[in-house]
């Protein structure tokens, strides 16, 4: 799992939240990722983050704790 937003430029600032996207574990990342949420994203149009930096993507968060509630 990545944290990933679109870079300044790419979108509004009211759009560059934090979203939630799975990372294939074998093979090429491919050239767009699906957020939990859902919103395809371009690698070239991402930044990669260490650390949830601004507003994060609440529809990310909320499909990643009620996945986590389902494998407890």
């Amino acid at each position: 799992m990545a944290l990933v937003r679109l870079r300044r430029g790419a979108a509004g600032e009211r759009d560059r939240v934090c979203h939630l996207v799975p990372i294939p574990d074998t093979g090429p990342i491919p050239a767009v990722l699906i957020a939990r949420c859902g919103a395809p994203i371009a690698c070239g149009s991402a930044e990669l983050l260490e650390r949830i930096c601004g507003m994060p993507c609440e529809s990310c968060l909320a499909r990643a704790a009620r996945d986590r509630r389902l494998a407890c």
